[in-house]
């Protein structure tokens, strides 16, 4: 098995591409502290490609992947094609899940977020720089430890974590 050090990003391309490229802007930024190894930078696929290979490229990808986080807009729940069977693998491989709620709410948002990953353990977090590298670094660990006979459970950081961090 390959050693899974990368971090895979799940979003809307259409809409929240944008956000993501936030997220790699702070990655290439020297003067701020935010990294992740992302897994898109594995292997490319070109536009017009057939979904089984496009499928056959993204499971490799999640090869490398230790987490997933998952950018979540406004149309990010009706997203079948992809972005669920994206949150499907990553289910199926056990993997860490970090919901990003592009609406800056804090916690769990009933309204957008995906059905697939509602019950789940999922850590739920705003978009904000600060707490996604919160995230990155510390749910990984907390996820393996986890209590695995507690069902449904989605997780949030306190008040008190989002002000250590200054937000």
């Amino acid at each position: 098995m390959s050693y899974r050090n990368k971090t895979y990003v799940v979003f809307d391309g259409d809409n929240d591409i944008w956000a993501y490229g936030f997220m790699r802007g702070w990655k290439e930024n020297q003067k701020i502290d935010f990294n992740f190894h992302d897994a898109h930078d594995l292997n490319t696929i070109r536009d017009g490609t057939l979904e089984v290979t496009v499928k056959k490229k993204l499971r490799e990808r999640f090869a490398s992947a230790k987490q997933l986080v998952v950018l979540i807009g406004d149309h990010t729940k009706h997203l079948y094609r992809f972005v669920r069977w994206e949150m499907e693998v990553a289910l199926e491989l056990d993997l860490p899940i970090i919901a990003v709620n592009l609406n800056k709410k804090r916690k769990y948002d009933p309204e957008l977020c995906p059905p697939i990953i509602r019950d789940k353990y999922v850590v739920h977090v705003s978009f904000n720089m600060m707490i996604i590298k919160h995230a990155l670094d510390n749910f990984p660990d907390e996820y393996m430890n986890r209590d695995k006979t507690v069902i449904g459970s989605s997780r949030y950081y306190s008040k008190e974590v989002y002000d250590k961090l200054g937000l």
